[in-house]
């Protein structure tokens, strides 16, 4: 019986050397030495550029203009151009005029014929009646199917509008986070019409994933062995002198690796289980290495791509976020947001994150964040029907404790980001988890296992999205965020195309978890829920999410960060003096559009790479401009609603009376500065210098606050000012004692609590090499610390400025550097015992640093500490809503890896007995360690920003020691310190006017709180649906007046109390953050008084908010 096995070995075959077969595989796609006989040689078959098939025109725009098509096309100016030429200077744009004919052979082609074109930038095509239909962008995105109609033989024409920045802006393509190059030009490289070769470019893809299998799979693994095997068997039958076939017998091999649905959605119709969701992903920075306006074309260049994707991929889903994306392309691209909503409503296009921008969470405030959901869930709602259930924040820099708890109130309980996988120190242990904010409130938060957001969809990133995953013992569910991002563009064909063929691959030979395209971001965290008991079973993370990276970002670009906790105060105070004159005058209408305009011009700013300062320097020139216009508009609106209560900041006669507004929930003492000296005659504690006239003023409760009288003068203790010796002075204010050598705060005695509240000179200035690994803007590094100078004060001159009795203050001048310089005035207030009335318990009185600097430095980080008298193993550091406690010691690298950290208006060092308080009026960057606090003032990056932070700058803050732990004088004191209170006047006496007018202190008191120290009545405004203030954008909810007041505890535990308000409350609801009642609350009166009562109790930092429906 014969056999197949032979007898003799006639051709013996060797072990194939793995390493050689492995490393030949590079070689079938590269477009090197081999591109002639290899398969990209084979990618097309023809493309023409000749004038006979394709004739260009262009128009540049003059002075760096970004004009719309419907503004441009009518008044182009046209003129010839070809390849080769280049185009600029740098953020320069130009329309190209486009006309193109298919040459008639290939008219019959089946594969759709391709407009090539690249010019090395981004660019969006336009068809001849304005349509947008997709992007370009250089290497990532060259290609547009033109439409099927054009191959008639004729001429067709298009418009492409191109701008001259690539997808990173302008800098080195190399390190694009240097500082622009303003004079970049783009050269045209490609404006071709081509003819593809369908099937080697779908060989490119095949082989493609089979190569990374066989070098990516582990070594044990059959399947590596096997994608070597057949790779190696598609090189050996591909001939270039037979292509067609070849391709064809090549991916017949590659079948037996990736399956036979590649080329089709069916790839996913298998029932077996997957583990991996891919979902199309477009970050958009909203600002970064390129302007806000360039930020508005990158949106339509981006989603109109996507949408001509979905359109050819039935699997696919594109999610986007940031509703001010959205309404910027609602207002530029209309036909694409018409798009959009089609693709909405079809469940392809999923608008997700429910926020205006993806925002910094460091340092907004907490109101800022709850707007910034406002904004974005209302956007969303009026304009795509929806609101979103998940928090969509991928790349910002360390998110806030408070997060889940606002997360919850404004409609999401679900959370994404990815941002800690970039941890310089440790590596965060979860993946999937339930993050508990302060309150206890939680939100399931899943990081994608890639940690990226900007994965290219390749066999590495499906494979780590699983096998990353930190948590798998109780989900075994990973989101897969794949497109190009940061700068926009979003997916490629080629990306799902190799999603394709990592799932044929999963289900023919295994390995690689399965990849499914086609659910929503809903669907994947519904699922989680389902799988672990409705999350029940998912780990827990309690407090902030601390990012141990870009640590310098809580510094850099100090005036944006000024103009952000200067514009948050601003609209508090507005909105509180609109809300009161809209209750009290017919005749003013509550400026609810201006008001929301403000905000979003604030809530853009909050994008996580403004705020932070990691932008480019023409990204500032757009904040500061926003921030001024904001400041104008928000102060003529506010002199608006004062006047509509007889409040002037002008004194109109000379029987005007003196006041201030109290915007703050407690009563206060405090001097305020007053323009005209002739308005402090007669009054018993005023100043006057050449400087400033100082007046002390005093409310009892929120409202109004006016001139302390005589009758108090036994609790207004006087400052004095005494020079004990040369270059030392003396200033006390019968509680605090500061001794001040030079610059220095040499001494600080509490002589009510008889301590010495420093161990050492306070005041100091710390200067530190600030040269982190990579990132100028975001980082400072540990070794920092190791290079502190410490530049004395000691011998500093000083100017006696303010020698009492309300203000002591002295100025000093310090030299940094041959370069910069610093003037600080050093001030202690008249200290003020509790006043008859004074809710508040006053208790804080503290010393003053008000400075100007001229700061010229290079790569240096200046800081400024205190060693104080107090031993704790934590510091208490404000953030939004509430406390978060960080450690003093570096025990373990956690520890460690919080060397700085980032606080709001104050930080405190308190033990049991005594603390002390470092409250500041614009930032953010602190550190307390053993007994030194320090307050991080400026920093001097070079990158991207070659001119961060240089300039003069002016800031304030204070050293307040106080009995006890941290308590309600801290959080109010810090409060006071950013809220000043401002001289007004109004009439004295009957003279006609109304007498609501006539008596400001019962008008602008008509809502307070009342109850435990902790509660905070943070704001105060109208409901977003009244009649009477509805934009119309959505459905009216009450037909008369209402008022939203938001309240809190701010020390850590649970709090009582009561609203109070003095104009009749019909209904009391307590709502969620985007204002919808959730349940109705007792409304109590009493025969005593007048005044309507809503009980409040909240958790331990909890946020609750109020609708009160007034009679």
């Amino acid at each position: 019986m014969a056999h197949g096995y032979p007898q003799l070995n006639t051709h013996p075959v060797g072990k194939k050397v793995q390493s050689i077969y492995e490393n030949r595989l590079r070689l079938f796609l590269a477009e090197g030495e081999y591109k002639n006989i290899n398969l990209p040689n084979f990618y097309n078959y023809e493309s023409v550029s000749n004038t006979t098939n394709v004739k260009l025109d262009v128009y540049s725009v003059p002075d760096l203009k970004r004009p719309l098509f419907k503004d441009v096309i009518p008044v182009a100016k046209w003129r010839p151009t070809e390849k080769g030429e280049s185009f600029g200077p740098s953020w320069s744009t130009h329309w190209f005029r486009i006309q193109v004919k298919i040459p008639d052979h290939w008219n019959k082609a089946k594969e759709p014929i391709l407009f090539k074109w690249d010019l090395g930038n981004e660019g969006l095509i336009f068809l001849e009646n304005g349509e947008a239909v997709v992007g370009l962008s250089g290497e990532e995105r060259r290609e547009w199917d033109l439409p099927a109609e054009w191959r008639d033989g004729q001429w067709h024409q298009f418009y492409i509008e191109t701008s001259c920045n690539g997808m990173f802006g302008n800098a080195d393509p190399n390190n694009n986070i240097q500082p622009p190059d303003d004079n970049r030009y783009f050269d045209l490289v490609s404006a071709d019409l081509v003819w593809p070769n369908v099937n080697a470019r779908g060989l490119h893809i095949d082989f493609w994933v089979i190569a990374d299998a066989a070098r990516e799979f582990p070594q044990d693994s059959w399947q590596k062995h096997k994608a070597r095997e057949v790779a190696n068997r598609i090189i050996d039958v591909f001939d270039p002198s037979n292509a067609d076939e070849s391709i064809l017998k090549g991916r017949e091999i590659a079948k037996e690796f990736i399956g036979a649905n590649v080329d089709s959605h069916k790839v996913y119709d298998s029932s077996l289980p997957t583990f991996v969701e891919a979902l199309g992903n477009c970050h958009i920075d909203t600002a970064w290495l390129w302007p806000y306006a360039e930020t508005r074309r990158k949106i339509g260049r981006s989603w109109s791509t996507q949408l001509d994707l979905l359109k050819k991929y039935p699997e696919y889903r594109f999610v986007a976020s940031q509703a001010q994306q959205f309404k910027w392309l609602l207002e530029d691209y209309p036909d694409i947001f018409e798009k959009v909503k089609a693709a909405i409503k079809q469940g392809s296009f999923i608008p997700i994150g429910g926020s205006w921008v993806e925002n910094d969470t460091n340092m907004p405030t907490g109101e800022a964040i709850i707007r910034q959901f406002l904004a974005g869930q209302r956007f969303f709602e009026a304009h795509l029907g929806q609101r979103s259930r998940t928090f969509w924040l991928p790349d910002t820099f360390g998110y806030s404790a408070q997060i889940p708890q606002l997360c919850r109130g404004a409609g999401m309980d679900r959370f994404l980001t990815q941002k800690l996988s970039w941890n310089n120190i440790n590596n965060f242990p979860n993946t999937t988890f339930n993050w508990v904010a302060l309150d206890g409130s939680q939100v399931i938060c899943h990081m994608p296992p890639d940690d990226t957001y900007t994965a290219l969809a390749n066999l590495g990133d499906v494979n780590k999205s699983l096998k990353n995953h930190k948590n798998l013992d109780i989900t075994q569910s990973g989101m897969l965020l794949f497109g190009y991002g940061d700068g926009g563009g979003g997916p490629t064909k080629e990306m799902l195309e190799k999603l394709r063929r990592c799932r044929g691959l999963s289900d023919t030979v295994g390995e690689l978890p399965r990849v499914h395209l086609g659910n929503t971001v809903d669907k994947f965290y519904d699922d989680i829920e389902k799988k672990t008991d409705g999350g029940k079973k998912l780990v827990s993370w309690n407090g902030e999410l601390y990012f141990e990276f870009h640590r310098g970002t809580y510094t850099t670009q100090s005036e944006t960060k000024k103009g952000n906790r200067r514009s948050e105060i601003i609209l508090h105070d507005l909105e509180f003096i609109a809300t009161i004159a809209s209750l009290n005058n017919s005749s003013y209408k509550y400026p609810k559009k201006d008001i929301d305009d403000l905000w979003e011009d604030v809530l853009l700013n909050q994008f996580h790479d403004v705020l932070p300062g990691s932008s480019i320097e023409m990204v500032y020139d757009d904040a500061k401009a926003i921030y001024l216009e904001v400041f104008k508009r928000s102060e003529k609106l506010a002199h608006d609603a004062l006047a509509a209560l007889n409040i002037g900041a002008i004194a109109q006669s000379s029987e005007a009376e003196i006041i201030s507004v109290n915007s703050m929930p407690w009563g206060r003492t405090e001097l305020v500065e007053v323009k005209d000296p002739e308005t402090l005659k007669g009054l018993d504690f005023a100043q006057s210098h050449k400087d400033s006239n100082l007046v002390l003023m005093t409310a009892p409760e929120s409202g109004v606050a006016k001139p302390v009288a005589q009758a108090s003068k036994n609790k207004v203790h006087k400052v004095t000012v005494k020079k004990i010796k040369e270059g030392v002075i003396e200033i006390n204010n019968g509680r605090l004692i500061a001794t001040i050598t030079g610059s220095l705060l040499t001494g600080l005695y509490d002589s009510k609590y008889k301590r010495e509240v420093l161990t050492g000179p306070g005041n100091k200035l710390v200067l530190f090499d600030d040269q982190p690994l990579n990132w100028q803007a975001w980082d400072t590094e540990l070794y920092s610390l190791d290079t502190s100078k410490d530049l004395g004060g000691e011998d500093v001159e000083q100017i006696i400025i303010k020698d009492g009795p309300l203000r002591g203050e002295i100025e000093v001048t310090q030299k940094i550097s041959e370069k910069s310089s610093i003037t600080t005035r050093i001030s202690l207030d008249a200290y003020v015992e509790p006043l008859d009335g004074d809710s508040s318990e006053a208790d804080a009185t503290f010393v003053q640093f008000s400075s100007e600097i001229h700061w010229y430095e290079d790569c240096k980080f200046l800081k400024v500490e205190f060693p104080v008298d107090v031993y704790a193993d934590t510091a208490s550091y404000e953030t939004q809503f509430g406390i978060v406690k960080r450690p003093t010691h570096y025990n373990t690298s956690w520890d460690v890896a919080k060397f700085e950290v980032c606080a709001h208006k104050w930080a405190d060092l308190s033990d049991y007995t005594y603390g002390v308080s470092l409250l500041n009026d614009c930032k953010y960057g602190h550190s307390i360690h053993g007994n030194v606090m320090r307050l991080s003032l400026i920093r001097a990056p070079k990158a991207p920003d070659a001119h961060a932070d240089m300039g003069v700058h002016s800031f304030r803050y204070a050293l307040m020691p106080h009995k006890g732990p941290v308590s309600h004088h801290t959080v109010r004191a810090a409060y006071n310190f950013n809220h000043p209170l401002d001289a007004f006047y109004v009439p004295r006496g009957n003279d006609g006017v109304e007498a609501a007018t006539l008596a400001p202190e019962k008008v602008l008191h008509t809502f307070g709180l009342v109850g435990d120290e902790g509660l905070v009545l943070s704001n105060i405004k109208r409901f977003e649906d009244d009649k009477d203030v509805s934009r119309g954008d959505l459905p009216v909810r009450f037909d008369g007046q209402s008022v939203i007041i938001r309240v809190y505890d701010s020390l850590g535990g649970k709090a009582r109390g009561f609203i109070t308000s003095k104009r009749p409350i019909a209904k009391a609801f307590k709502t969620n953050l985007l204002e919808d009642d959730l349940e109705e609350v007792d409304v109590l009166t009493s025969d005593e008084d007048d005044i309507y009562r809503i009980p409040v109790e909240v958790r331990a930092f909890e946020v609750a908010t109020y609708r009160l429906e007034l009679v």
